[in-house]
């Protein structure tokens, strides 16, 4: 039986272990842009159920995080009139990496450097098992979607679009 590779602590597993939440570990070979559709086709994942965590900010550069599908991207437009900002938009990569201490590509929305209010697809809700950054480039876990509601209390939302 082929041992299974074990992955370091992030400042993400180290949080989720404290609260206590079950996940199964997914290192990958990362690509520099591949993203999460990479992410997913090295898994052997379907690409919807492979979550990218977002940093984006408002119009007053307050920063927050949005949770998408991993084959949708985000209508920035509709994200803002659903949570009564006059515009969003993607930060910048070093504005992202302060804001969450994780680097782009390598972003998790557990253990962020600063508390910040966190966005979920709608339908990510409704899927048994996702897969999402475990703090380091090249590295998901699998959990249910609906920690991210009960410990990041994070607010559904309906803002996809197709890729």
């Amino acid at each position: 039986m082929a041992k299974k590779e074990h992955v370091s602590e992030t400042p993400a597993t180290q949080w989720l272990k404290a609260h206590r939440v079950a996940y199964t570990e997914h290192p990958y070979e990362y690509l520099e842009h591949g993203g999460a559709l990479h992410s997913a086709e090295v898994l052997g994942q379907d690409p919807f159920t492979v979550v990218k965590t977002l940093i984006m900010q408002d119009q007053d550069a307050k920063p927050l995080v949005v949770l998408m599908h991993g084959n949708r991207k985000v209508s920035t437009k509709n994200l803002a009139r659903q949570i009564g900002a006059k515009s969003v938009e993607p930060c910048a990569p070093e504005v992202a990496n302060r804001h969450s201490g994780y680097l782009v590509g390598g972003t998790s929305p557990f253990g962020t450097r600063k508390a910040m209010p966190v966005y979920i697809e709608e339908s990510i809700l409704s899927l048994p098992r996702i897969c999402i950054n475990g703090g380091r480039r090249g590295f998901l876990v699998g959990l249910d979607p609906q920690v991210c509601v009960a410990l990041l209390g994070a607010r559904p939302v309906q803002c996809a679009l197709a890729e």
